[in-house]
């Protein structure tokens, strides 16, 4: 049986083993971050346009989302001078390496990356180490969703980099957002509908967790080191915790049971856009660039879903993007829920979230998780 035992990784040593999952755009900032890595899990700030608040985001988004990276990591750092504190950063964010570096600059203790595979991950890290003659490591996470990713970028950085990952993510179809996974694959798991309490086949994808266990584990023999593994997605409740535990995994990252806390950076209508919500209202929808996403019914949605929202201007978001093409521009619909005009904008949300009934603390979170 799975016991609940700190979540070690490397000489980084985090008290609870809860991963706060990084949310964007402006959803798991300092607030959020700060205050899970004081209650002793390890709190991620997300860098996805970050920068959205500053006075010339607009003109030049790079610059306003790197100038942010510092500033909300020294608030998370003010708030939990001794804890684990990190950034989740997109693969597929233009200028992935600048971000990547300014993370590693402003003292992250860890960067977890997915949204694509983080290849160049370990260089950049290593550059950025080097520029700025870093006395401590920043560890690096892949996210994974198969264990035919795990298997890629595994085999990738043992090849390129002689290095295995610090920690691996592995983020399952119930988990909110962009996804790792096909319409068609989602369909498979039974995760495609607006009922996955009763459809969601867990058996199915826990076949699949043990098997990435099993690639993770050829690494730690060949380095000889062990090498945590935490799962995601559609984790809630203690219940949730222990089962994944059970299957073999080192911890859990929780994301949308976090959104209705006190100290979450979204804004209350936003949290109470959870709390309303009834699960016929989470819905896979496709993103801008393609991919499947899981959300919240809106208004905003429902308009995206009858007709093109021409991009008013181009954020510099997502590499791969063509403002003449997408149907609507996912920074500006993300953007507007962040600051509270939900209505028109696009609400991420995990499989769960219908289960959210309050606003908690975080401290009152992470005590139910870990039971």
């Amino acid at each position: 049986m799975g016991q609940i035992k700190p979540l070690v990784i490397g000489d980084l040593t985090v008290e609870k083993p809860v991963i706060q999952g990084g949310m964007g755009v402006g959803i798991s900032l300092h607030g959020l971050a700060g205050a899970v890595a004081k209650a002793g899990g390890l709190g991620i700030i997300s860098t996805a346009q970050i920068g959205f608040r500053e006075p010339d985001f607009a003109a030049n988004p790079l610059e306003a989302n790197l100038r942010a990276i510092k500033k909300e990591f020294d608030l998370a750092r003010k708030t939990a001078p001794h804890g684990a504190i990190g950034f989740n950063i997109m693969v597929a964010t233009k200028g992935y390496k600048e971000y990547v570096k300014a993370a590693v600059k402003a003292g992250a203790d860890i960067i977890i990356s997915g949204a694509g595979l983080p290849v160049s991950l370990p260089e950049y890290v290593e550059e950025a180490m080097k520029e700025n003659k870093c006395s401590i490591r920043t560890k690096i996470a892949p996210i994974v969703s198969t264990a035919k990713s795990a298997a890629v970028i595994c085999k990738f950085w043992d090849r390129k980099y002689h290095k295995a990952a610090d920690l691996v993510v592995i983020e399952g179809p119930l988990a909110g957002g962009h996804l790792g996974f096909s319409r068609e694959q989602l369909r498979e798991y039974g995760a495609d509908t607006q009922d996955t309490a009763r459809t969601y086949d867990r058996d199915a994808y826990d076949r699949e967790v043990k098997e990435i266990l099993n690639v993770v584990k050829g690494y730690e023999e060949k380095y000889n080191t062990h090498i945590p593994v935490v799962t995601a997605g559609g984790i809630y409740d203690h219940e949730d915790v222990m089962h994944q535990l059970d299957l073999g995994a080192d911890g859990v990252q929780v994301a949308t049971r976090f959104v209705t806390t006190v100290e979450c950076d979204a804004p209350e209508c936003y949290k109470q856009a959870y709390i309303q919500a009834k699960k016929e209202d989470i819905v896979i929808t496709k993103s801008p660039v393609g991919m499947p996403g899981r959300a919240m019914v809106n208004p905003f949605l429902k308009k995206a879903s009858e007709g093109r929202i021409p991009p008013e201007r181009c954020y510099q978001c997502l590499e791969k993007c063509d403002p003449a093409a997408i149907p609507y521009c996912i920074t500006k619909a993300l953007v507007n829920a962040a600051e509270g005009y939900v209505d028109q904008g696009l609400l991420f949300c995990g499989g769960k979230a219908d289960r959210a009934q309050k606003i908690e603390t975080v401290d009152e979170v992470m005590r139910e998780l870990i039971g």
